[in-house]
Order: structure tokens, then sequence, then C-alpha cells
């Protein structure tokens, strides 16, 4: 009967989510509650919940305290001397473009936040695109497959899911598989390169000259944000394209202040009142510091990250009510990630406490066949294309990656091996069309969903594989 309830309680969480019936906040806490009445231990869900918030908080506090570092730092300016030198890397050659628009996605998504990213990269990158005459659906799949190889960092999501699926430590999980996913992202250039070529062999190299002839003659009025604040006809008119000299071609260039307020986002704004270029280099010295204390494991990443952000904070905003505000501007990623986290906690704990997971779990060991059962992870990297793509992640790594880890276990693979090869899967998952991310993209992009599905779909899978490879190769899964 556990093993009925429990994969009926994981199939409602999924149909509720994938319908938008509810958000995943709400069904990681009401769905569970209900199930645990079912079960007859009603009376014990407090202690379900406790323990489990007891062991999520860990987790919590790092993408809270991660969130906040690196929306702090895209506030005061250290990501645009970045982007100012892709664009002027990039000039008018297609090659460069596409290469640079990967380069710009991994770069920026390192703060963990994919609706970030692709604002940032597609108002850097739009206006070449679309001057150039270049295919919008290579710069969607590219950003998004860059954007999915990335989306693994420990605050990034999928990796905090399945620590707090597992009840692992996430730095457990994510240094291991650095190796693997370098491979990955290493794919996704060479692929970049290959598009790159397939469209400077339909365009040509244009010259600076010849870009600003044509854009003055289809006197086009279309500005950068237009899928994704709807701030269409605002009447800025065209945007002027800087390949040369100060490369600044940034979405400032592209979009007016009308634009910015609607999606309230500052990014790239040269004259955002939050740029501190005096403390340039005070800041990228503390993000490397930062990143390299997490990859040596000096300190537990969530103290790694408290620390960091309390001291962006006082550095670059000494007042208070400056901080206030910084804070105040990142709250909702703040507060839905976080939230997220402690629901899962009524999710997890009503899961294990139980028995469900137990039941589920051997039920699986019965149905996978004898040989394949020491190759769980294996199953479970295959199994994380189609099943993140087709399901929120939070329906993957709360609701079946459990259950596959505790028939893994059975057959003696550990839980680190399990959540190393459930991360697989992300760069497809990036252009699934339960991300609401993904949205943002194509939107701003003026590109159909399902023209971006189309193109990108075999890209990221052979992405997805490559990851996969290179962790059995390297050990790792």
């Amino acid at each position: 009967m556990l093993t009925i309830l429990g994969f009926a309680m994981i199939a409602t969480f999924l149909v509720l989510i994938m319908l938008k019936k509810m958000s995943p906040i709400a069904a990681l806490v009401l769905i569970p509650a209900l199930f645990c009445v079912f079960v007859g231990k009603g009376a014990k869900l407090g202690d379900y919940v406790i323990d489990g918030v007891t062991s999520l908080a860990p987790t919590a506090a790092m993408l809270m305290f991660a969130i906040v570092y690196f929306g702090v730092m895209i506030d005061v300016g250290l990501f645009d001397p970045v982007v100012r030198g892709i664009l002027k890397f990039c000039k008018a050659d297609p090659l460069r473009i596409v290469i640079g628009t990967a380069l710009l996605a991994a770069i920026v998504s390192l703060d963990g936040d994919g609706s970030t990213t692709f604002m940032i990269t597609v108002s850097a990158m739009y206006p070449l695109y679309k001057r150039l005459k270049m295919s919008l659906v290579v710069m969607t799949g590219v950003a998004a497959m860059a954007n999915g190889v990335m989306n693994t960092l420990p605050w990034g999501g999928p990796t905090a899911r399945a620590a707090t699926a597992l009840k692992l430590d996430a730095s457990d999980i994510f240094v291991p598989m650095i190796p693997a996913l370098a491979v990955g992202l290493l794919f996704v250039f060479v692929l970049s390169y290959v598009l790159g070529r397939r469209e400077r062999a339909r365009l040509g190299v244009l010259t600076l000259d010849e870009v600003l002839v044509e854009d003055a003659e289809e006197k086009e009025t279309e500005t950068v944000l237009v899928g994704a604040g709807g701030s269409a006809g605002t009447g800025q008119g065209k945007a002027p394209v800087r390949t040369g000299g100060s490369g600044s071609g940034t979405d400032a260039d592209a979009r007016d202040d009308g634009a910015d307020e609607d999606d309230g986002f500052q990014g790239l704004d040269p004259h955002r009142a939050t740029l501190r270029p005096r403390l340039y280099w005070f800041n990228a010295l503390l993000t490397v510091a930062l990143l390299t204390a997490m990859i040596m494991e000096y300190l537990p990443i969530p103290v790694l990250f408290l620390i960091g952000a309390a001291l962006a904070l006082t550095v670059n905003f000494p007042h208070i009510p400056d901080q206030k505000a910084r804070l105040a501007a990142h709250a909702d990623n703040v507060l839905n990630v976080s939230g997220m986290v402690f629901a899962a906690a009524v999710f997890t704990g009503v899961l294990q406490g139980t028995g469900m997971v137990d039941h589920m779990a051997r039920w699986m060991v019965d149905v996978v066949p004898e040989g394949m059962g020491p190759h769980m992870a294996l199953v479970t990297g295959v199994l994380s294309l189609p099943l993140t793509y087709f399901m929120s992640n939070d329906g993957f790594y709360f609701g079946v990656l459990p259950v596959l880890a505790e028939a893994g276990a059975a057959h003696g693979v550990t839980p680190l091996e399990m959540a190393r090869a459930s991360l697989v899967g992300q760069p497809l998952h990036m252009s699934s069309p339960l991300v609401p991310a993904v949205y943002v993209l194509v939107g701003m992009a003026k590109v159909e969903f399902g023209d971006h599905t189309r193109f990108v779909v075999k890209w990221a899978a052979c992405t997805c594989l490559a990851i996969l490879g290179a962790g059995i190769l390297f050990g790792i899964i």
C-alpha cells in the first residue's frame, strides 16, 4: 500500500506542477501533508517537517546569500567590462558573434539565475544578430546550452535540489563533477564554432560601415526587450551597433529607460546609480577568492556566501539605506528559491518518514534487471534527459531521484554517484517548456518557441551525452 501511495503522491505532484494547477511551493507542502494523513501518520507530520527543515537549512542559506552576492556583483558592474570586451571581440564576424554568445552566457550564468543570464546575453547580442541578419535560433540555442551546463553550479538550482533530496553536501556533488562539466562546456564552444562557421559561410564577414548602411536603409525601430517586457513602440528608434572602436554595444544602446523600469532589471545600463567603477578590482578579487575557497573547500559553501554577501554589501554600499535597497531588489529571487527549499522539507520529510520511499525503492529493485543494478548511475544519467525535459526540476529531484537513489543503494551505488548522474540532463532541461526562463529568452529574441525547440533539442542532447561520457571516463559517475 505504501508503494502505491508513494507513487500516487509523486504522480499527483508532477501532474499539478506540469499543468500549472499549483505553484511548486504549494504543491511541495500541501500534497505530502494530505498523503501523510492518508497513510495514517498525520500526527507525526510536524516531526517530519522539523527534521527536514533542520537538514535543509544550510542549503537554503547558501542559495539566499549566493543570489544576493551575484545580484550585487551585477548591480555594481563586475560583468560590464566582460560584455564590452566580448562585443569588441565579435565585431561583425558571425563566427565570433556565436562564440561570444556562448562565452557571455557562460560567464553571466555565474549568478545562478537563468532569467538574468538570458536578459543580459540577449540584450547585448541581439542587435548584432539582427543587423547582420544572423539566425536568432542560433543565439537562443547556444545561450540555453551554455546556461544549462553552468546551471549545475551549487547555487544554480539542480545541484542544490539533488543535495536537498538526498541529504548530501552540495560541494561533494559539484566539485568532483567539474571535469565532466568542463567537457560539456567545451562541447558547447566547439558547437558554437561549427554553427558560427555556417553563419559566416551564409552571410560572409561584414564591415561596420556595411552594417550601419543597411541599418539606415531598413529604418528599424525595434527595441531589444519587446518580447520580455512588451515595451515596443516606445519611440527610441534604432540602436547603433558598435562593432568597432570601444565595442560598447550593450543593452543600453538598444533599450529605453521605460523598458528597463518595466522589467525591473538594470543589467548593463552604463548610467545606473549602483555602478562602483572604483571598486571593480576589489569586487573581482573577492569573487575569485570566493570561488577558489568554494572549490578548495576551505569553509562550507553557505558560510562562504554569507561572508561574501556581507562584504560585498558593506564595501560597495556603506550606507544602510542603500544596502536595504539592494536587498529589496533581489528579495523576490531570494524568497522564491529559499521558500522552495523549505517547502521541499515537507515533501522529502513525508516521503522518508512514512517509509514510502523505502517501499518504492524495493519495488524498483525488483523491476530493474539484475544486470542493470550496478549501473544505476548510468541509467539515472540517461533518464535525466527526458525526465528533466518533460517535468520540472522540482518534480525530478524531489519526486524521482530519491526513489532511483534508494534502488541504486541496494546494488551498491552511492547517493553521490546518483546525484552527480542526475545533473547530466540540465543542458536539455533549460529549453524545456516547463522552464520559465526559456520564455524570457525566446521572447526577448523574438523567436518562436517551436523553432527554438526544433533547433536546440538535438544539440542539447549531444551536450548532455558528452557530459555523461566524460563523467564515466573520468570515473566520476
